[in-house]
C-alpha cells in the first residue's frame, strides 16, 4: 500500500527537526565529528584517484593522512604565529593611522574637516574606540583560537574520525543508498548529486582560488616591504569568496598602510595598487571561470545569510555546517520551484488523476469461440445418445453473431 505524500512529508519534517535539535543540544560534543566528516568528504576524491593509480584503499588513506598531518603541523608552526603577530600589530596601529589621516585631511582640506566639526570629532572618537574594542576582540579571538587549537578533541578526535570515515566512505555511501525509500530513490539520488556538485564545486574550487590568491597577495606585499603585508594578503584572499569584497577590503587596507608607511615614495604605493589590480584581473578572467566556473549554485548573499543564521542558532557548529546546509537548501529550493511550476497552483490547470488499474483483454482469432461451442454441443449430443436421450436442437447454444 502506497504511503500518502502528506504522511511522508510529516516524517521527513520530524527527522529534520530532530537533526536540528541534536545540533543545538550537542553542538560542541559533535563538532569534532562534523569536522572529521568534512575532512573525509574533501579528501575522498584524492583517495579514489590513488586507488585508480594502483594503491589499496588503506594505503591511500594512510598516505593522505600522513601528508595532511605534515601540512597541518607546518601551518600551525610557520604561518599561524606570523598571522597572529601581524594581526595584533595592525590592530594596535590602526588608531594612529586614522588619526594621521584625519590630520592630513584637516591640514590640506580644512573645509572638509573644520576644527571641532562633527566629522573630525567622529573620526577621533572612532580611532580611540577602535583601539580599545579591536584590542579586546583580538585578545578574545587569540584566546579562543589558542584554546581551540590546544583542545584534545580537535587534535585527536578529528584526525581519527576523518581516517575511519575516509577508509569506509564508499561503503557508507552504498549503505545509505540501500536505505533510501525505493519509491523516491531516483529523485533522492539526483538531489544528492546536485548537492555534491554544488558543495564540492564551491569548497574545492573556491579553496584553490583562495590558496592561489593568498600566496600571490602575501608574498608580493612582503616583497615590496609593506608592513603587515602577509596578514593583509591572507585576509584579502579569504574574503575573496564574496565577489569584490576581498579586493576592496584588502586593497583599501593595503593602500592605507602603504600611504602611512611609504608617504613621499609613490613608486611603492603604486606597486601595492598594481598587486591588487593584477590579482583581481587574474581572478576574474582565469581563476573563477576555470576553477570554480558557473555551475556552483551558491550565491554569496545566500552563503552569508546561512552563515549568519546557523551561526546565531548553533554557534560555531552552525558556522561549520552552514556551507553544506546552504548547498542542500539551495538545491531543495530549486527542486521545490520546479515542482511548483509543474503544479496546478502555477499553471491554473488541474493535474490529471492517476489512471485506474489496467484491464486485461485477451484477443483470440475470429471463430475460436464458435468452434469451442460447436465442440461442446457435439460432446453434449454424444452424451445424450449414450444415455438414450434424443438430442434437442433448440437447446443447442448459439455462437455470438
Amino acid at each position: 500500500m502506497r504511503v500518502p505524500v502528506q504522511k511522508q512529508l510529516i516524517w521527513w519534517g520530524v527527522a529534520l527537526a530532530l537533526l536540528l535539535i541534536v545540533m543545538w543540544l550537542l553542538g560542541q560534543a559533535i563538532l569534532p565529528f562534523i569536522l572529521g566528516a568534512g575532512v573525509a568528504y574533501l579528501l575522498d576524491p584524492v583517495a579514489d584517484r590513488l586507488e585508480r593509480a594502483g594503491l589499496s584503499r588503506i594505503m591511500a588513506v594512510v598516505l593522505i593522512t600522513f601528508v595532511a598531518m605534515l601540512l597541518f603541523v607546518a601551518v600551525i608552526l610557520l604561518i599561524v604565529p606570523v598571522l597572529l603577530r601581524q594581526a595584533t600589530a595592525l590592530i594596535s596601529t590602526a588608531p594612529d593611522m586614522i588619526e594621521q589621516a584625519r590630520a592630513f585631511v584637516s591640514a590640506r582640506f580644512p573645509e572638509l574637516l573644520p576644527e571641532g566639526g562633527t566629522i573630525g570629532t567622529a573620526l577621533t572618537d572612532l580611532g580611540a574606540a577602535m583601539g580599545d574594542q579591536l584590542t579586546n576582540v583580538a585578545q578574545t579571538l587569540l584566546n579562543s583560537f589558542g584554546g581551540m587549537i590546544s583542545a584534545v578533541a580537535l587534535l585527536v578526535i578529528v584526525p581519527v574520525v576523518a581516517f575511519y570515515l575516509l577508509l569506509d566512505w564508499d561503503r557508507m555511501v552504498a549503505q545509505i543508498d540501500r536505505l533510501l525509500p525505493r519509491e523516491h530513490a531516483p529523485v533522492l539520488r539526483d538531489l544528492s548529486r546536485q548537492i555534491d556538485h554544488a558543495l564540492s564545486g564551491f569548497v574545492r574550487g573556491q579553496g584553490l582560488v583562495i590558496l592561489i590568491l593568498g600566496t600571490w597577495y602575501s608574498l608580493a606585499l612582503m616583497l615590496v616591504g609593506l608592513p603587515f603585508g602577509f596578514f593583509i594578503g591572507i585576509m584579502a584572499a579569504v574574503l575573496s569568496f564574496i565577489p569584490y569584497v576581498g579586493v576592496l577590503i584588502g586593497g583599501a587596507t593595503a593602500i592605507g598602510v602603504a600611504l602611512f608607511s611609504f608617504w613621499g615614495d609613490p613608486v611603492w604605493i603604486g606597486a601595492v595598487i598594481a598587486i591588487f589590480a593584477l590579482g583581481q584581473i587574474v581572478e576574474g578572467n582565469y581563476l573563477q571561470p576555470k576553477i570554480v566556473g558557473g555551475h556552483v549554485g551558491l550565491h554569496p548573499v545566500w552563503l552569508l545569510l546561512a552563515l549568519s543564521v546557523f551561526g546565531s542558532l548553533f554557534g560555531f557548529v552552525g558556522m561549520v555546517a552552514a556551507v553544506p546546509l546552504a548547498a542542500a537548501l539551495g538545491v531543495l529550493a530549486r527542486f521545490g520551484i520546479e515542482r511548483y511550476r509543474e503544479s496546478a497552483f502555477y499553471t491554473g490547470q488541474s493535474t490529471p488523476s492517476d489512471p485506474g488499474p489496467p484491464v486485461l483483454v485477451e484477443l483470440v482469432p475470429r471463430g475460436t469461440l464458435e468452434g469451442q461451442l460447436r465442440e461442446a454441443h457435439l460432446q453434449a449430443d454424444i452424451g445424450r445418445v449414450k444415455a438414450g436421450v434424443a438430442p434437442q436442437p433448440n437447446d443447442r447454444p448459439r455462437p455470438p453473431s
